[in-house]
């Protein structure tokens, strides 16, 4: 199945607010904590998403529409927000990450892409040949995960306290 645009928006709009709902003034506890070696925290994530917002998905799109094929859009240093999100709160991070995502939304809305566009090819530095409907899609697959991400980490913090329902809580790893 295709992602549609319409249907694509209605997720992504919503990507701020369930964090900020979820995040917003909790303690380190929560935020801080990740679910094992090389993993986010959720502090993490929400740095991840602003950078994506402002060097990613747009970025990518448009330089297809602009580039098509004949140019593969930059690649996406996933890790940038461990410099970017130094010395920042995570209040502030949900701030800034509603306000760029709003700011995405716009743009894309601005466009007003046909389905004929959605099919446009772009070139992908390790993938190769990609199209903005794929694009989409992944945005949206990408914040969901980051989503899942998110509590993930969170439920991992209480990973021993829940005892014997470990076994039954399949958001924890099995022991």
């Amino acid at each position: 199945m295709n992602v549609e645009l319409g249907r694509a928006v209605e997720v992504l709009e919503r990507t701020p607010a369930v964090l900020r709902s979820l995040l917003g003034g909790l303690g380190d506890f929560w935020i801080l904590g990740n679910y094992g070696e090389n993993t986010f925290s959720p502090f993490d994530v929400v740095g991840h998403l602003i950078e994506a917002d402002q060097t990613n998905w747009m970025t990518r799109l448009r330089v297809i529409l602009e580039h098509g094929e004949t140019k593969p859009f930059p690649a996406f240093d996933r890790y940038g927000m461990y410099e970017t999100s130094k010395g920042r709160t995570m209040d502030d991070l949900l701030e800034s990450f509603a306000s760029l995502r709003a700011r995405s939304l716009d743009d894309l809305k601005a466009l007003n892409l046909t389905p004929k566009q959605l099919d446009i090819r772009g070139a992908h530095p390790a993938f190769g040949e990609v199209t903005i409907r794929q694009l989409i899609a992944a945005w949206v697959v990408h914040d969901l995960g980051h989503l899942h991400q998110v509590a993930k980490a969170m439920a991992f913090q209480c990973r021993d306290a829940v005892g014997p329902w470990r076994e039954y809580l399949t958001i924890l790893p099995r022991t």
